[in-house]
């Protein structure tokens, strides 16, 4: 085939390649344009060696893994022009997507921006042995959410409770309700004008926090009994907090009603099944180390020495995973735009759960990430991070 094509060319001196060279030819045009191949790093112990088996113990071992997966409703190529179009298909995503998940065997997943999870994720993570639990974004128009995936074999559903920021709303109009018969008792002039006011404001008009707080943000928590070697209930929650830098205050408020929910939910799983839970936190807060709602969501963890206002700290004690052990990523997010850390694995410390290992992550000049994501390699613009736990008896 290739000696009958070759000799109709108009320079006839040409060497005639052999089979293996025709091969890699036909190799190289057809990796111009290559499915995805996923780069999944590997678990490390936190005293610096590599484990690729749970080691045997006495105590309860479970991994968890928080990844922003990048909802296809978003993935557009305007949006992403640095990224190569193949990779931006449904189709590679989505089996990419599946792979990573696949390859970091985790016993937990904590999944953000999850769209397409009746049509794809649900019965797909079944087969690999996971059921899940979802909910999507509170807005007529927002398609994705945040889904908790867990492995039956592993641990048991015991209850769960959604997360929607937008009753903070619902908060706001109570206070203002409050406060106008307050005013009612004092004077009614001007009742009139406020409410004819109300029913002209702007639904885009920031300044009003009933439409400033209203962001259509979810998260999503559960306890689940853990039973071998010994019975261990752990509550994991998951949540996407709001990205806009310029709302600092929304994210702020968001992570406050984030926290009272879950301190509310961890007394109710102590009364009524008479333990102490452990509670892991994940997911994308959209905050870098440091910012408000970071050192807001580790308060309650503060040193005695530390100065902080007791009404500004957290009402549940929480330390980053990373940060205890090997300090915070460099990133997690790697776009032309934006690249730092916004993904977290909160836990709450006690004296028998710990972290034993974490997920590796790529230095900012490795190359499976250079020209930022996605990309081949990394099917979302965040990466996964993960850690394995350790639960010894109470």
């Amino acid at each position: 085939m290739f000696s009958t094509t070759l000799h109709h060319l108009p320079r006839p001196n040409l060497l005639l390649p052999s089979s293996r060279v025709c091969r890699k030819i036909v190799s190289r045009r057809m990796s111009t344009n290559p499915a995805i191949e996923p780069k999944v790093r590997k678990f490390e112990s936190v005293e610096g060696a590599d484990i690729d088996l749970r080691s045997k113990s006495d105590g309860i071992r479970f991994r968890l893994v928080s990844y922003n997966i990048l909802a296809q409703v978003y993935v557009k190529s305007a949006l992403l022009p640095h990224s190569p179009p193949a990779c931006l298909k449904w189709k590679a995503r989505s089996h990419a997507i599946l792979s990573v998940l696949k390859n970091l065997q985790a016993d937990f997943f904590c999944l953000q921006e999850v769209d397409e999870y009746d049509s794809f994720y649900r019965n797909n993570m079944d087969s690999l042995g996971y059921s899940g639990i979802y909910i999507q974004r509170t807005g007529q128009r927002k398609r994705d959410g945040c889904a908790i995936f867990y492995k039956p074999s592993c641990a048991e559903l015991v209850t769960k409770e959604r997360i929607e920021y937008n009753d903070l709303v619902d908060s706001i109009k109570a206070d203002s309700v409050s406060c106008s018969e307050q005013k009612i008792e004092t004077s009614n002039e001007g009742k009139g004008d406020e409410k004819a006011k109300d029913s002209r404001k702007d639904s885009r008009d920031l300044n009003d926090p009933l439409v400033r707080l209203k962001r259509d943000c979810v998260g999503i928590m559960a306890a689940f009994r853990i039973s071998k070697p010994f019975q261990h209930i752990v509550i994991v929650a998951n949540t996407h907090l709001y990205w806009d830098p310029e709302l600092a205050d929304v994210k702020l408020a968001q992570a406050k009603y984030l926290l009272s929910r879950l301190a509310q939910f961890k007394t109710l799983i102590s009364d009524e099944f008479e333990c102490i839970p452990s509670l892991l936190l994940a997911g994308d807060f959209n905050s870098i180390p440091g910012d408000m709602v970071y050192s807001y969501l580790v308060s309650g963890n503060a040193k005695p020495a530390e100065t902080i206002d007791e009404e500004e700290e957290a009402p549940v004690p929480l330390s980053s995973v990373y940060e205890v052990t090997r300090g915070e990523p460099k990133f997690t997010n790697c776009t032309p735009g934006f690249t730092n850390t916004l993904d977290y694995i909160f836990i709450s410390p006690s004296d028998f759960i710990k972290p034993v290992s974490i997920l590796q992550l790529p230095e900012p000049d490795s190359p499976d990430v250079v020209g930022f994501l996605p990309n081949h390699h990394h099917p979302s613009d965040h990466l996964p991070i993960g850690a394995e736990f350790e639960i010894r008896r109470e």
